[in-house]
Order: structure tokens, then sequence, then C-alpha cells
């Protein structure tokens, strides 16, 4: 081989391998690289929902309605500057459509107006962000909470009428929270006696939550109030922690989620009741309006009502229903639909299961 030759191999050999290098540096640059990809943004991992259902059973149904799809994921792990880098990240890279559980729904308006003004769809995922999403996917949240106020009251049973409650409500920058507590209250008040007090928790902290029942009880001593309302599982784990610690038996204890430890609750008696969203009809509708909006189709069959924000309304949406689970229905819902494996509800708990009919 004559030197002219080996030169025009090496600068060959130079150029091919610079290429691929070249493209993956300007990856983040590329306005065609998302064409087929699909943004997944979740919250936070502290409830396990997001990890262990909605990330796995969006990717899942994505896959099956195109092979050629791709999920882009990513955690923001309760951190609002994380989101907004990652949000902004998918909209550099070319990506058309993301599905959004926003951190704060009030900051993510900015950049979900930027990035619908470049043609990005936002499919608002468990809670409505602001500013011009595409399309909804949730529950009726002031039902729940409506739920949530009925499962106090049922497990206050005669004695309602003349309890104090404690409520401790969700974290003040998710927009489900407040229609949560909306929801609550529109049970509870009048038919308690008095809410003796009543906390916004950020970022649904359950350490945040211990410390305030703590604090309560500190304060007013056991007999300062008859049962807690808690808008979450996680914080309802800390409640019944402080309540342990303090020696409390027998005081009703609400939470929603369905998540295992709260269930393991349910049987062992320190909580009373959970409300139980599919997870599954959720997160496989929005894959569903989120590959449809990708392919330029119409998401009217799947969004049977409308949502509004503070910056737009007649939003498409499809809201689901959610039920109460207590130790008596536990059977019949989140055990037959396979929300949760009996050897792991009854890990610890064989006695209190067997007497609940769970083996």
């Amino acid at each position: 081989m004559n030197a002219i030759m080996r030169r025009a191999l090496t600068g060959a050999m130079a150029i091919s391998l610079a290429a691929p290098l070249a493209a993956c540096g300007n990856d983040q640059q590329d306005t065609g690289a998302g064409k087929d990809s699909i943004g997944l943004l979740l919250p936070e991992s502290k409830a396990a929902r997001y990890e262990k259902f909605d990330r796995r059973i969006i990717s899942s149904r994505i896959a099956s309605l195109c092979l050629e799809c791709k999920v882009d994921y990513r955690n923001a792990e309760q951190q609002v500057d994380a989101q907004k880098s990652q949000f902004e990240a998918l909209v550099k890279k070319g990506v058309k459509v993301i599905i959004l559980d926003p951190v704060d729904a009030q900051a993510a308006k900015s950049w979900v107006d930027s990035a619908a003004k470049k043609g990005v769809k936002v499919v608002a995922y468990d809670r409505l962000a602001e500013g011009d999403v595409a399309a909804y996917v949730s529950y009726d949240n002031e039902k729940i909470g409506r739920l949530q106020g009925k499962g106090l009251l049922a497990a206050l049973g005669s004695q309602a009428a003349s309890s104090d409650v404690v409520m401790m409500n969700g974290s003040p920058t998710d927009p489900n929270a407040p229609s949560y507590k909306k929801g609550a209250h529109e049970v509870l008040d009048g038919k308690v006696r008095k809410i003796v007090f009543e906390k916004d928790i950020p970022d649904w902290s359950a350490a945040a939550a211990k410390k305030e029942m703590g604090d309560f009880v500190d304060a007013h001593g056991p007999e300062g109030f008859d049962a807690v309302y808690s808008a979450n599982d996680g914080m309802a784990g800390g409640i019944a922690a402080a309540l342990k610690s303090a020696g409390i038996k027998n005081v009703p204890v609400g939470g929603q989620d369905a998540e295992l430890p709260a269930l393991q609750r349910l049987v062992a008696g320190t909580q009373s009741f959970t409300i139980y969203k599919e997870v599954r009809p959720e997160a496989e509708t929005a894959a569903e309006i989120a590959f449809r909006l990708l392919r330029g189709k119409s998401i009217k069959p799947l969004t049977s009502a409308t949502a509004d924000n503070k910056s737009k309304s007649g939003i498409p949406a499809q809201l689901f229903k959610a039920q109460i689970v207590t130790p008596k229905n536990m059977k019949d819902t989140v055990v037959r639909d396979g929300a949760v494996r009996i050897d792991l509800l009854c890990a610890g708990l064989a006695a209190e299961c067997k007497s609940l009919d769970l083996e």
C-alpha cells in the first residue's frame, strides 16, 4: 500500500469515527431526534406507585401501540428546578409530546406555554399543570376528598358528631391537594364537632406529618382529638408512627393511594381506610392519548370530560373514579385486582390476615 492510499484510508477512518461522536455530542440539539419519542416526567419516587406502576405501565402501553416509539423518562425527585431542566431538555431534543406530572403545577406554566408555542403537546398526568396543556388524565379529586371524608365518618360511626378531627392536607404546590381538602371539608364540616388543627404539609412529607402530629399530641394530649384525616398514605404512615410513639391506639386515620405499607396498616388496625385509584387505566389512557397526539390523531374518544386550569378552559380530560378500601372490602378490591400480593400483604400479619379471610 503506497503512502497516498494510506493517507486516504486514515482520513476516511477519522471521518467515520468522528461522525458518531459528533452526533452524540449534538444529541440535545438535534430537533429531529425526538420525532418518535414521548417524554415522561414524573415528580418523585417517595410514593411507590410512580416507579413501580406508572412508569412501567405507560412505557409498556406505548410500546404496544408503537414499535418504533421510545419513552424518554426522567424523575424530578421532588425538585422543581430539576423538572424544569428535564422538560426543557426534551423540548430542545425535539420531543413533540410530553406526559407531565408536575412537581409544582404553577411553576410549570411558563415551560408548558413556551413548549406549546413550539408545537409541543403536553399531557398533564395525575396533576393538572398550569398553562396551555393539550389533555389531562387523572381522577376526580374533589370526589376523592369526599370519599376520604366519608371514610373518616364511617370509621367514627355514631361518635362522629362529637368528634374533633386533625387534618393533614397535601402539598401546597400540588394542584390536587386543594381539591382533596375541599371535598373532605364538604363532607366533614357540620358532621364532626370541630376541625381542631389543620396543616398543609410541604412535599407530602411523612416526616413533617409525623412531627406535626407529635407536636399536636404534646401540646393537647391524647384526648385533644378523635380522628386524623391524612391526604395520602405516606403521611398517614408518619402520623401512625407519631401516635404509636405517644401510646395512642384506636384513633381512626385515613389516607389515599392504597400503598402496600398502608394496606398492611389496615390489616394491623393502625389505619382505618385508604383510597384506591387504579393506576393501570389512568396510565394506559395517558399513554394512548400521548401516542395519538404524536401521530396527529383525534383524542376525543379518550376524553369524555373537560377540565379548567387558571389559564385555559375546556381542556380535554379523562377523569376516573376511585373507591374506599377498608379491611372488610380489601379482598374484593386491591387483592382481586392484583394491586397487591397476599404474601406481601400478610408478611408478619398471618393471624390478622386469617381473621380477614385474606389467606
